[in-house]
């Protein structure tokens, strides 16, 4: 692809969400969403094999179809009250037309079923954006709108996606659809608090980011799209299994690592606002994720398949990929714990 196209496809997919989040006409965040959506599809079908083209279309269809949702909506609710935001005397089915519409782009249950497909579909570096940049511009809007929104439908949205985000992930090989249904295990968990403090959302969010990154950056210096070919690594990059196996702890949720404080704290935010029931599921689908994080950790860390004394040598003889921003990103999203009451203050 040419360079110049290159460039402008990837400034066009960096500016949709920001003209979404410093919007606040309810058009340009549609706008914002359609430039990030026209803009991906190039880059998704650029390796012309059949799985990327099929990744592609699912892709635009699920984003097109949500896009005609939220702009019906925005249509409806200017004939009804003569502006572009949504205001208090806005019909309730609007909104959560709306709802609807933005949890199809985020992939949450149960809308869920293109996301995995679509990722596992598509080479990494793509599935790192959209697991990560894309997911950006449709929490900003419902973060400007939750206020109108009825908790009830967002707890009806977030609780099956914290449960099909742990169930689905369980019987999987591939990487990169372990790595989908772990976004939606976390997109589940900021919907949930985002009606009791969106703080945390914001907070989640952000650390959700700082852990996919890097543990994709390892999936890409070593090519791994799978359990077997990631269980290879400790004869190409030795150094990097202990950074694989932190990561994929603090993804877990377990202390003392970085990944603890999201649900500490959201889970403490839901005790106080009486929904014990709901953080108990929450906590105890957390460990279903643990689960499937911990079966990747076996494999790349405690298991050594045969080989000859040869492939043993690789790492002494190659010239190994070098990442200079990996242990950067691997530390702040393992290690700021006790930067927590910053954080969460």
């Amino acid at each position: 692809m040419n360079p110049i196209t290159i460039i402008i496809i990837y400034f066009t997919i960096l500016m949709g969400p920001v003209i979404t989040m410093a919007s606040t006409n309810l058009m340009l965040m549609w706008v914002g969403l359609e430039m990030s959506l026209l803009a991906i599809i190039p880059l998704l079908i650029n390796k012309k094999n059949p799985r990327s083209t099929e990744a592609a279309t699912k892709y635009f269809i699920t984003q097109a179809t949500a896009s005609m949702i939220m702009l019906f909506a925005i249509i409806l609710n200017l004939k009804q009250t003569g502006t572009w935001m949504f205001q208090q005397q806005t019909n309730n089915i609007l909104i959560n037309m709306t709802l609807i519409a933005l949890s199809m782009k985020l992939g949450l249950a149960p809308f869920h079923y293109w996301l995995p497909e679509v990722t596992q579909g598509i080479p990494l570096h793509m599935g790192l954006i959209l697991l990560t940049w894309q997911k950006i511009a449709p929490l900003s809007i419902m973060f400007q709108i939750y206020q109108m929104m009825d908790p009830t439908i967002i707890m009806m949205l977030a609780i099956p996606s914290i449960f099909m985000g742990a169930w689905g992930g369980l019987n999987q090989t591939q990487t990169r659809k372990i790595m989908a249904y772990s976004s939606i295990s976390h997109m589940g968990w900021m919907l949930a608090i985002l009606p009791y403090n969106p703080n945390l959302t914001l907070m989640n969010l952000m650390i959700y980011i700082f852990l996919t990154i890097p543990m994709f950056m390892i999936m890409m210096m070593n090519s791994s799209t799978t359990i077997t070919s990631i269980s290879m690594m400790w004869n190409k990059m030795p150094m990097i299994l202990a950074m694989t196996s932190m990561l994929l702890l603090s993804l877990g949720g377990l202390p003392p690592l970085t990944g603890f404080l999201p649900k500490w704290a959201i889970i403490s935010e839901m005790l106080k606002n009486n929904c014990t029931t709901m953080a108990t599921l929450m906590a105890m689908m957390a460990l279903l994720n643990l689960f499937f994080y911990t079966r990747l950790i076996y494999s790349t860390s405690l298991t050594m398949f045969p080989t000859n004394n040869n492939s043993k040598m690789i790492s002494l003889y190659e010239n190994s990929k070098h990442n200079f921003m990996l242990p950067t990103l691997t530390v702040m999203s393992t290690l700021t714990l006790p930067l927590s009451p910053l954080m969460v203050l």
